[in-house]
């Protein structure tokens, strides 16, 4: 489908969507976030796929958002940061309402962004070796676009406990928090995706769709409104002087101002 992502559908309608930026931990570049929204689309009106398994390739899920591009944005003007940020946040949404099961496979560590990627999926299995962090405001940043998803999936309670401090945790705790279905040793991880699969080869689709679209409806709403709130406060946190001390940092590989341990 793209130099980073794989499509592939097998015989029976299951289509795996890889994350294939391995060499920088799948980060979310600007291609990478189009050839998503793009595979939502058309995964979305195929009539013959059947559920959606998205993964990533090498040794991480996902480690969020590529900070060649966030670095970027800061130096771009504010209508071009608008539409960077827009173009990340309807790909979450394409994913979040695409009409088929999308069971997420996580097979090593997810940040920022890919915790994004994890709430927008309807299961998700990881291994226990797994690490998550929402990070964001350890470089000045806050989980802007994935803020409305994150909360949908684990509730602002617990949303609470792992967002502000932007710490890391475990493969048990995100089961805790809800973030995973559930964690199991590698040997055993593609044989929980495949269980997870079979029942929905056995359910109607238009039914499975029809249920998604309910469920969704009667859960926190996030629609063009929030979408937009959420573009709004990503866009301000790169107008930030945090941020470019964050980024600067992080790419000096120093610590940053704020930094007291």
């Amino acid at each position: 489908m793209s130099d980073e992502l794989t499509l592939e559908t097998d015989a029976r309608g299951v289509a795996w969507l890889r994350l294939d930026r391995a060499d920088k931990h799948n980060a979310l570049s600007a291609g990478l976030i189009a050839a998503l929204h793009a595979a939502a689309d058309t995964l979305g009106a195929d009539p013959d796929v059947r559920a959606v398994v998205l993964t990533g390739a090498g040794e991480s899920f996902c480690a969020g958002g590529d900070l060649g591009w966030m670095r970027a944005q800061m130096a771009a003007d504010r209508a071009t940061r608008a539409a960077e940020a827009r173009k990340l946040a309807h790909m979450l949404q394409a994913l979040n309402t695409l009409p088929k099961p999308l069971i997420g496979r996580v097979q090593g560590q997810a940040f920022g962004g890919g915790v994004g990627l994890i709430s927008v999926c309807d299961i998700a299995i990881g291994v226990e070796t797994a690490r998550f962090g929402l990070t964001e405001t350890r470089l000045g940043l806050i989980p802007a676009t994935i803020g409305p998803y994150v909360t949908a999936r684990i509730g602002e309670a617990r949303a609470r406990q792992v967002v502000l401090s932007g710490r890391r945790f475990d493969a048990g705790e995100a089961v805790r928090l809800g973030l995973l279905t559930r964690a199991v040793p590698e040997d055993a991880l593609d044989g929980a995706i495949e269980a997870e699969i079979a029942p929905f080869l056995s359910a109607a689709p238009g039914a499975v769709a029809r249920a998604k679209a309910q469920l969704r409806s009667l859960g926190p709403v996030i629609d063009e409104e929030v979408i937009e709130a959420s573009i709004a406060e990503l866009v301000a946190c790169w107008e930030g002087a945090e941020a470019a001390e964050g980024l600067d940092a992080f790419f000096g590989k120093r610590p940053p101002r704020w930094r007291r341990a």
